[in-house]
């Protein structure tokens, strides 16, 4: 296992490496659909700036019924809402370094969602936002562990084959064989 601190390092690091590349976009490129369904380029940068607490997710639990994505999306929407998203590339950028989490979320999980969140938003305009190959494993060893992204069930009976690095998961007969990037995508039910 790779140790917080250089997690922490990579999560920095990637959280700086978006918000440069968001500081180029458009003002129509933020209302586009991102790849996040029935969110915006707007919503998910929001989405990743949100610091959520035990508070905040009870409350945000109960006004969406028990249903995660929906409270995840409710926050999202809050707080594009309230910033706009030069306010919310600054606040990207000044939580950078925090080694904040989500309550429950292991310390890989924000570099899961940066890294995952950075696709939804690139693909969409037609951009590309590629982070280390060494990174992207790391996040995808992960999402196939947790139970949390749901990607044991879905992928059960593939086996998935990085095409730009030598790594590989599963036994299955169903062959997925795509750039790591992309099978984190797969992964997380993009």
């Amino acid at each position: 296992m790779t140790d917080r601190d250089l997690i922490l390092t990579w999560v920095r690091a990637e959280r700086l490496a978006l918000a440069d590349f968001l500081e180029d976009l458009g003002e129509t490129e933020w209302a586009q659909d991102s790849l996040c369904s029935g969110w915006t380029i707007h919503d998910v940068l929001a989405h990743i700036t949100v610091r959520d607490t035990l508070r905040t997710a009870l409350v945000g639990m109960i006004r969406a019924r028990g249903d995660w994505d929906r409270m995840t999306a409710d926050l999202a929407r809050e707080q594009a809402a309230r910033f706009t998203p030069t306010q919310l590339i600054a606040q990207l950028r000044d939580m950078a370094g925090s080694a904040h989490r989500a309550p429950g979320a292991a310390p890989v999980d924000p570099l899961v969602d940066i890294i995952v969140h950075g696709q939804d938003i690139a693909r969409p305009l037609g951009r590309t936002w590629q982070p280390s190959a060494e990174r992207v494993v790391v996040a995808l060893d992960h999402v196939l562990t947790s139970r949390f992204y749901g990607a044991r069930k879905r992928l059960r009976g593939a086996r998935l084959t990085a095409t730009d690095i030598e790594w590989t998961y599963g036994d299955g007969h169903q062959e997925i064989q795509e750039q790591a990037i992309d099978l984190l995508l797969v992964a997380t039910g993009r």
